[in-house]
């Protein structure tokens, strides 16, 4: 599965839920976990709107660029387990390349 950033602070109910569900995922996802108030600018930008999931993608041609960020949909946080696996499939999947500007 791919690497996945979860953008939490500490204290913050849903951000604990959602990495425990994340975590209990068989076999279980690359996560890393990104305190916002660490950083004045992911503070700024994330606000109180954490819990964010993203996820790490390759950009640029044959991975020589450094890898990039998107940042996906909120997960119901309900989803648990298979679901949550699912969910995760179908939008951590890496997005098709741009075509080439001419």
């Amino acid at each position: 599965m791919t690497a996945l950033i979860l953008y939490s602070r500490e204290g913050c109910c849903l951000c604990e839920g959602l990495e425990e569900r994340l975590r209990e995922l068989l076999p279980p996802a690359a996560l890393e976990v990104v305190d916002v108030d660490g950083d004045p600018a992911l503070q700024t930008r994330y606000g109180l709107s954490v819990p964010v999931l993203a996820v790490v993608e390759e950009t640029g041609a044959e991975g020589k660029e450094p890898p990039g960020l998107r940042q996906l949909p909120a997960v119901p946080p309900r989803l648990r387990g298979d679901g949550l696996r699912a969910w995760l499939v179908r939008h951590a999947k890496p997005l098709p390349p741009l075509p080439p500007w001419e």
